[in-house]
């Protein structure tokens, strides 16, 4: 007799579909996934006793999730207000738990705010609103590095220095490689952009191979020298300063470049004591930011790179030179602002915060 099934709960328009993403969601309380569990059983036709033995539930349990939702749908689902007073928690306690490290017992890196909410007991609104008025996002990460090198004062020094004061009668380069460029060809043709719509490409791709770009950016007027190389050693290096030599044949140049090593090879220095026009000033350690031909790159990934499709090297080592050809004409000069002091005085700082910021 007890077996005997209950007759079938009727569910409320659209309520469905809402019990089953309750039944499978991760972020919602697991007394509640088990009461659409429930009530969806219910739906079926199933015995009450058989639909507690399924869930794990005693059968006047059961008994009280299907009445409560026949009288009040998923409302009726929730957990009862408890007795006293609600519980308030001040925001910088919120904020202090925040940037602590959670439990080892939940097993993540950040925090949440549903997962912080559930862990003090609060709702996750709080938590968000909280960490608005704070200025705290768990969910992002930056990177920092510190330059250890033991001429970082005379090296930023000497290249601030030759951005705001360049010598007269000589042009100053920044010098550097894009490494590792990718010639991937799409499976498929992209997308163009519609109103409403951004431009779309497939997600997978074939790779025919990789470029790398040698630049020279002249500051005073943006003007790139440039060369598309299939490697990066010293010998594509030193060829590529012969070439920046060749297109700046009567002028002192002083070219600013990072410490690689191929930057600093024996037959490089060579070329450079046989050729005293040519001056190099090294950015310090960890420090290639100091570069500006690092912001042209920059500018070249997103407007020709990035969204680019290739179909060999030799198109993608094309149509870097197409941007270059067209970025010559249109260019302009790039200007540094920060005196070398105001950039000291942040890289001596003995933490990372950016408060200051």
């Amino acid at each position: 007799m007890a077996n005997r099934p209950a007759p079938a709960l009727a569910l409320r328009d659209g309520d469905r579909e809402k019990l089953v993403r309750l039944t499978r969601s991760s972020s919602e309380r697991a007394g509640l996934a088990q009461r659409a569990r429930i009530v969806l059983l219910a739906a079926e036709g199933v015995s009450n006793t058989a639909i507690a033995d399924k869930v794990g539930v005693s059968r006047p349990t059961v008994l009280d999730w299907r009445g409560r939702y026949a009288r009040e749908g998923l409302t009726g689902l929730e957990d009862d207000p408890r007795s006293g007073r609600p519980r308030t928690i001040d925001h910088r306690q919120i904020v202090s738990v925040t940037l602590a490290p959670p439990p080892k017992k939940y097993g993540v890196t950040h925090w949440s705010s549903r997962l912080l909410g559930r862990h003090l007991g609060i709702s996750n609104g709080t938590v968000a609103k909280a960490w608005r008025d704070y200025g705290v996002q768990p969910w992002r990460e930056e990177t920092f590095k510190f330059s250890t090198d033991p001429e970082l004062v005379a090296k930023v020094t000497d290249v601030v220095g030759l951005y705001l004061a360049p010598p007269e009668n000589a042009v100053v380069l920044c010098v550097d490689e894009k490494s590792q460029i990718q010639a991937l060809d799409r499976t498929a043709p992209m997308l163009p952009m519609q109103p409403g719509l951004p431009a779309r490409r497939t997600h997978d791709y074939v790779r025919h191979g990789t470029s790398t770009l040698f630049a020279a950016l002249e500051i005073a007027t943006g003007k790139v020298t440039a060369a598309c190389k299939p490697r990066h050693r010293h010998q594509e290096f030193l060829a590529f300063l012969k070439q920046v030599a060749r297109a700046y044949p009567d002028q002192e140049l002083h070219l600013v470049m990072d410490n690689y090593a191929a930057h600093k090879r024996i037959e490089i220095r060579k070329w450079l004591a046989a050729n005293p026009r040519v001056q190099v000033h090294f950015t310090p350690t960890s420090g290639s930011w100091l570069n500006l031909v690092e912001v042209w790159f920059g500018i070249i990934e997103r407007q020709a790179i990035h969204r680019g499709t290739f179909a060999s090297v030799k198109d993608l080592n094309t149509k870097i030179r197409v941007f270059i050809n067209g970025w010559n004409d249109r260019c302009h000069p790039f200007v540094w602002t920060k005196p070398a002091d105001e950039i000291l005085k942040k890289a001596n700082r003995k933490n990372t915060s950016n408060t200051d910021h």
